[in-house]
């Protein structure tokens, strides 16, 4: 369960060779077909992205409203884009499938939906964004850094409401990842309940990076906007890490307390 008193992983974590398999995936055109200027010529993928003077065959900042929605209003449909449907929703509309969740699942398994939800979301998401970005930057993936992906990653969030974050790798070598949340849009739907609440997100942290490493990881909220922090806070790591983060955070430890516990494990 992804509960406050009672977290253990998720059991149906991918193995190593579904990740791989995501990293596998050539460039999709297709997928940035909207952000390609007519007359532009092609250009041969690199081993790495390429200094291209002149104008780009991609669109590459389009994260604003004016380029970033597409309105069909003979269909009533909304597009990004990359082709794929969206749709706006209300605060209201959160809370509503939270509520929803808890009365059907009970507050531990509404969490746990949540999580995995997120979790699947985030390969899901990877699946699609990887050749996407192979596409539109002309480069293999293995030679971008992976700031530069997660940066890429991340823009199409914020501007559909996600929020904003910043993510902090430096003690990726103990394996730990440690990520900051801004303007959770789960977190500032509920307000100020006194729990963590962004299990979609930790699962969708979880899956992204889990592609990312190409091996299983898991993800626990530290902190949470909706306990009266400023901010939320995660740890992206094995499960053992992050079953003990969640079980110190349980015991009332904070952010703090708990990433000074992990350094030492």
């Amino acid at each position: 369960m992804l509960a406050e008193e009672d977290f253990t992983a998720p059991l149906d974590r991918p193995n190593e060779t579904t990740l791989q398999m995501i990293w596998q995936e050539k460039g999709d055109t297709r997928a940035v077909s909207f952000l390609r200027r007519p007359g532009v010529s092609d250009g041969t993928p690199q081993k790495q992205i390429a200094v291209r003077p002149g104008v780009q065959p991609y669109l590459h900042n389009h994260y604003h409203d004016r380029e970033f929605f597409r309105h069909d209003h003979d269909r009533g449909t909304l597009t990004n884009p990359y082709g794929q449907r969206v749709m706006r929703v209300s605060e209201d509309f959160l809370v509503a499938v939270l509520g929803s969740l808890e009365d059907q699942a009970g507050q531990n398994g509404a969490r746990e939906i949540m999580y995995k939800c997120g979790f699947q979301w985030g390969l899901h998401d990877m699946k699609r964004f990887l050749p996407r970005m192979q596409a539109e930057y002309e480069a293999e993936l293995d030679r971008m850094r992976v700031d530069f992906l997660m940066e890429q990653w991340w823009w199409p969030l914020t501007i559909q409401g996600w929020g904003t974050w910043r993510f902090d790798f430096r003690q990726r070598d103990k394996g730990l990842l440690y990520i900051e949340l801004f303007e959770s849009a789960v977190a500032q739907s509920v307000g100020d309940i006194g729990a963590v609440v962004c299990y979609f997100y930790a699962g969708l942290f979880a899956g992204t990076f889990s592609t990312l490493a190409k091996r299983s990881l898991g993800c626990v909220e530290m902190q949470c906007y909706s306990t009266g922090d400023d901010r939320c806070r995660f740890v992206v790591s094995d499960y053992e890490r992050v079953n003990a983060a969640a079980f110190w955070r349980a015991e009332g430890a904070t952010s703090r307390d708990i990433m000074s516990k992990l350094a030492e494990m």
